[in-house]
């Protein structure tokens, strides 16, 4: 796994006019790593277009913009509530169940499906120090297959928060085949915090314990670092 931080390739300017801010020019954050996929068929649209076969390198300059729309890296503020845990990933929350039926007490298993469609970056759930970071080589099953969890490789990020502890997955599925985590344990998060991404479709698991009060139900879309999946009771 790389790690290192993510930068913004281009970024927000306003214009002004006098001292008062009439707009600003379109932003767009894309993180590092998406620059090789973007590079390699932009150069090749440019070649095919310069030789004049403009017709064979239209696909690939739709592949360029897709790239730059999938490795796009939107600014997110976190909600103000201090027993709030948030989403890590933008998608669609497939499962929500007890890990232990049995047990009264048992930890909630809360996972998120991203499509090729969202956002790919993953953000810290809740505040506080990786205490863990455990990362697992494995299969490549659909994210959402509920096997996916137990045997697709994954990276797990231990939060420990002032108040709770929660486990955060990186999953990867059949088409993520490369999870990426910018942290390493001992590392401190902020609420909302970028941490790492996974190219392609994959999954994001949280395991929530017993004393967090679960706000989210299968089939709700959530937007990482700002939809609130539960609060601390």
């Amino acid at each position: 796994m790389e790690i290192y931080r993510t930068r913004p390739l281009l970024h927000r300017i306003p214009f002004e006019d006098g001292t008062r801010t009439r707009g600003s020019k379109i932003s767009l954050r894309i993180v590092r790593e998406g620059i090789p996929y973007i590079l390699a068929p932009a150069v090749l649209s440019l070649i095919l277009v310069a030789v004049g076969y403009w017709y064979v390198g239209l696909p690939f300059i739709l592949l360029t913009g897709f790239m730059c729309f999938f490795f796009r890296d939107p600014k997110r503020q976190p909600p103000d509530d201090p027993n709030a845990v948030v989403a890590p990933a933008d998608g669609r929350v497939m499962r929500v169940c007890s890990l232990d039926s049995g047990h009264k007490n048992s930890a909630t298993l809360v996972s998120i499906f991203l499509s090729p469609l969202d956002v790919h970056i993953n953000r810290a759930p809740i505040a506080g120090k990786i205490v863990d970071v455990s990362y697992t080589n494995g299969k490549f099953l659909m994210a959402t297959d509920n096997n996916a969890s137990l045997v697709n490789e994954q990276n797990a990020l231990t939060i420990e928060g002032g108040k709770v502890t929660i486990v955060c997955k990186q999953i990867a599925g059949i088409l993520a085949r490369r999870i990426v985590c910018w942290k390493s344990k001992g590392d401190q998060l902020a609420l909302g915090e970028r941490f790492g991404l996974i190219k392609f479709s994959s999954r994001t698991d949280l395991i929530l314990p017993e004393r967090i009060e679960v706000l989210v139900k299968e089939g709700m879309r959530v937007q990482g670092g700002t939809s609130i999946v539960g609060r601390i009771r």
